[in-house]
């Protein structure tokens, strides 16, 4: 099968890979519907260490369902599945209270072997506890929407969620990536009223405010936390979302958090120490976020996808054969693509 591997920083190659085969009887096996190139992927195909067999790569998929171990009940056959980015087992305490990201036997830290979700095929295990069947057809026009399900709504979602986007909120989204457009869409669910989206690519923030935003700042540093103090009148945002994960916009989202407002992190941090002390503490800023458990909220998602109300997967501006993902990762890495989905 054909599969993308990171061999060093900048060089991503699609190559011949062993398929995938049923290893434990709660495995399955799905062929790749549609993959894509997610914003933390880049993080590793700018820094990774030169590797001799690569790194398999991608975490977003929908697929269907080629075979199934013995212990599999949830999915059959022929059934198209969303999986979720992080496994899980979906029994433990942690799944059940929503935070399959801490599954106990699977989870964000519990290595898999699984390979990458941008290839031809690729194995999933504990089945029942992580992949999510939707009944459509595999051309479904949705797929797209269907995706961003896997993670990035999903996460935008979680960081609206945990900031407590809700009426009578302002709330600030750092980072116009799909990450912090599907925020922008997620607060707007939550009744938020008044957005401001960060960003300084017109093509971005435009389908941000066809998600809600009702303002932009394109300025950064003291002039952008300037900017949004002024349009919210010297005192900041009750919520601020960080969707970048480097320290500069982590910095940028202290600067224009209200006294006693939140700030929710859900770009993967790309710094170990950042400024959390007395300045946070005496305003009572409350710092929250993480890795989204997105298995938990598809029962929420899914419907606006399936019926339109929701257009998530707008943030898909570029689509390429499976064969040219490393033109997917230079085109997202030069800012020439939001968001780059892959088929097979």
């Amino acid at each position: 099968m054909r599969a993308t591997y990171l061999f060093g920083p900048g060089d991503v190659r699609v190559i011949d890979a062993p398929e995938p085969r049923i290893e434990q009887p709660t495995d399955a096996v799905l062929r790749t519907l549609v993959a894509c190139v997610c914003g933390s992927d880049l993080h590793p195909y700018h820094s990774a260490q030169p590797s001799e067999h690569g790194r398999a790569m991608g975490h977003e998929m929908v697929g269907v369902v080629e075979e199934i171990g013995a212990e599999v009940t949830t999915v059959a056959p022929g059934d198209v599945v969303i999986v979720p980015f992080v496994f899980s087992c979906g029994v433990c305490d942690f799944c059940r209270e929503g935070l399959q990201t801490s599954c106990r036997v699977a989870g964000l830290t519990v290595p898999t072997g699984a390979g990458g979700a941008q290839a031809q095929y690729r194995r999933i295990p504990f089945a029942d506890g992580t992949l999510y069947r939707v009944d459509v057809a595999v051309d479904d026009e949705r797929m797209p929407g269907l995706l961003t399900l896997s993670d990035v709504y999903g996460t935008g979602h979680h960081a609206a969620v945990t900031g407590g986007a809700a009426p009578g909120k302002d709330v600030v989204v750092v980072g116009d990536g799909a990450v912090g457009l599907l925020a922008v869409l997620s607060a707007r669910r939550l009744g938020a009223e008044r957005i401001i989206l960060m960003g300084r690519h017109e093509a971005r923030t435009d389908l941000g405010r066809r998600y809600g935003a009702t303002d932009v700042v394109a300025a950064r540093g003291d002039a952008g936390v300037e900017a949004v103090r002024d349009l919210t009148g010297g005192d900041g945002a009750h919520v601020v979302i960080d969707a970048v994960g480097h320290l500069p916009a982590f910095e940028q989202a202290l600067g224009v958090v209200r006294a006693g407002g939140t700030v929710a992190r859900v770009g993967v941090p790309q710094y170990s120490d950042g400024p959390i002390g007395r300045e946070q503490f005496g305003r009572n800023v409350t710092i929250t976020g993480g890795v989204a458990p997105v298995r938990a909220y598809i029962d929420d998602l899914l419907p606006g996808v399936l019926d339109g109300t929701v257009d998530p997967g707008a943030v898909f501006d570029r689509e390429l054969p499976l064969d040219d993902a490393a033109t997917g990762y230079r085109l997202m890495d030069d800012r020439a693509a939001l968001k780059v989905m892959l088929r097979p």
